[in-house]
């Protein structure tokens, strides 16, 4: 396969925030730097919301390829993640992201090859193959008659 080019373009506008967008998107979106930093803006889109995000979205989207090609029947998808910032020899690191993963499925049959589809998704991830952060996978596996197993 050949190499593939993602184009992002950062335009400042005021103080600590600008407007991010693409030449292969629709929307653009206000990004800044986070209330947890001097002059941070809360209830923006930061770097660091965009860190996590870009590896949460890249477990759906490689779970939904993966379970595509498996054949896996399932009702739902969804992750909550959590990017750890931290200082680390005097440079601010993510240093861990964690990602919780949740598929529902509709037969129980399904649940030993719903969970080895996530693991397989989490290994397959490119964008947690090609960042530092440490990543901590905690899937759930449930079943759609509200029964939930937690691996």
């Amino acid at each position: 396969m050949s190499a593939h080019y993602y184009n992002v373009d950062i335009n400042w506008s005021q103080d600590r925030k600008g407007m991010m967008s693409s030449p292969e998107l629709n929307d653009d979106i206000e990004v800044a730097t986070p209330p947890e930093f001097p002059k941070g803006m809360p209830n923006i889109w930061s770097p660091e919301h965009l860190f996590t995000a870009a590896v949460s979205s890249c477990l759906m989207t490689t779970f939904l390829a993966i379970a595509e090609n498996s054949n896996l029947q399932f009702e739902d998808f969804n992750c909550q993640s959590n990017g750890k910032l931290e200082q680390v020899e005097g440079k601010f690191l993510m240093t861990q992201i964690t990602l919780k993963p949740t598929v529902t499925i509709t037969d129980e049959k399904d649940y030993e090859r719903a969970l080895r589809v996530l693991e397989k998704s989490e290994r397959a991830c490119l964008i947690s193959n090609s960042i530092k952060s440490e990543i901590v996978f905690e899937p759930t596996v449930k079943i759609s008659s509200n029964k939930s197993v937690v691996v």
